[in-house]
Parts: C-alpha cells; structure tokens; sequence
C-alpha cells in the first residue's frame, strides 16, 4: 500500500482519531479490529481461492472494486464469483457483509490473486 493510500484509507482516519484522544478508545478498537479483518481475513482459517472463482466477470467486478474504491459493489462480487462456483461462506460472508471495507480487502486482492 502507497503512503498516499493509507494517508487517505479508512485505516489512517481511525488510527489518527485514536491517537489525538478524539475517539472512545473500546469503539475505536472494534473499528480498527474491523478494518484489519477486511484486510487480513481469518488468519486462523485462511482461505485459498479456487482459479475456477476467477471468471471474467469476477475479475473484471474486482479490477473495478480495487481502483474505484467502490466497495458496495461487494456483493455484486458476491454473486459472480457464486456463479463462478464458489461457495465458500466466508467469502461470501464477507462480501456481503456491512463492512467497513479497505483497499487491500483480502477477497477482491484474492480474485485479483495479489499477495
């Protein structure tokens, strides 16, 4: 991740908010604990995406999600990559779930096969 994009994320809004005192520290972890999870996943249940799951449309929906930072495109990813034949509950789980969401989410950097 850029210096530029982490400056602009989610990530660094919440860690400068908990920094300055500006945010109650027991919500403010929940939020950051939040934002991780969307990076990171499961670290204890990784998951290792199918090649099948990257169809065009899968790959095309996340090339879109990862530059335009449009993350309620989320479950539209969801669907393709169902019809893709994924069924893993987590990654649709999460891609369907309310977020918050961060470039770097690990299920579109998982389509897009970024480490």
């Amino acid at each position: 991740m850029l210096y530029r994009e982490f400056c602009s994320s989610w990530i660094a809004h919440h860690a400068i908010h908990a920094a300055s005192g500006l945010a109650d520290g027991a919500s403010e972890q929940c939020e950051q604990a939040r934002l991780l999870r969307c990076i990171v996943g499961n670290p204890f249940a990784p998951v290792a995406f199918d090649p099948a799951w990257r169809s065009e449309t899968a790959v095309a929906l996340a090339t879109g999600i990862y530059a335009d930072r449009a993350f309620d495109r989320l479950p539209i990813l969801a669907d393709a990559l169902e019809e893709a034949g994924c069924d893993h509950p987590d990654v649709l789980a999460h891609c369907r779930g309310p977020g918050p969401h961060a470039r770097g989410c690990w299920v579109v950097d998982g389509v897009l096969d970024k480490s």
